[in-house]
């Protein structure tokens, strides 16, 4: 089940990463031009929503792997 916590980190995480990682190839794509930003917003619209919903699928898989991995280094507390 969902909780708004796990939704309100989506929302920001999926926000943060999708902003920098369409702002930087973005830039790398096109340039600085002199309609950039109205480039990256067309970029970033789409990726957003995606960032957003691979995060709430991916998530808890992704914990289950830093569990395991952080066992098998035996960095787990004491």
């Amino acid at each position: 089940m969902m909780n708004l916590p796990s939704l309100i980190f989506s929302l920001v995480m999926g926000f943060l990463m999708s902003a920098s990682i369409t702002c930087a190839t973005t830039l790398l794509r096109v340039g600085f031009i002199e309609h950039f930003f109205a480039v990256w917003l067309e970029v970033w619209l789409l990726a957003y929503p995606v960032a957003i919903i691979c995060i709430l699928i991916y998530r808890p898989l992704a914990g289950k792997i830093t569990a395991k991995l952080v066992e098998m280094l035996g960095l787990e507390k004491s």
